[in-house]
């Protein structure tokens, strides 16, 4: 698991426990976040929402560098999936 991977699993863990759903961080080049009401851990599992981003886009959506919404509407944030989940994920994010 590489190190960007392990940090996001150590920041989201306790934001992510009781989280309504299931969504994934793809980091490109890094791995992904599985996220569901357990908290987060790594993992490539199924889910609801599957978020992709750079590892610069990424680390600038868990700093609060990078707005969500914006990341997504200029392309730096792809989505697939459900996107009321993702909503939730973003409020989750602030």
């Amino acid at each position: 698991m590489s190190k960007v991977v392990e940090a996001a699993v150590a920041a989201l863990d306790e934001k992510a426990k009781g989280f309504d759903g299931t969504a994934k961080f793809v980091i490109e080049g890094e791995g992904s976040v599985y996220i569901d009401a357990d908290g987060a851990r790594a993992g490539d599992d199924e889910a609801e929402v599957t978020l992709t981003a750079s590892r610069e886009t990424f680390e600038g959506l868990l700093s609060g560098d990078v707005n969500p919404t914006t990341a997504f509407m200029t392309g730096k944030l792809r989505v697939d999936g459900s996107m009321g989940t993702a909503m939730k994920l973003g409020a989750l994010l602030s």
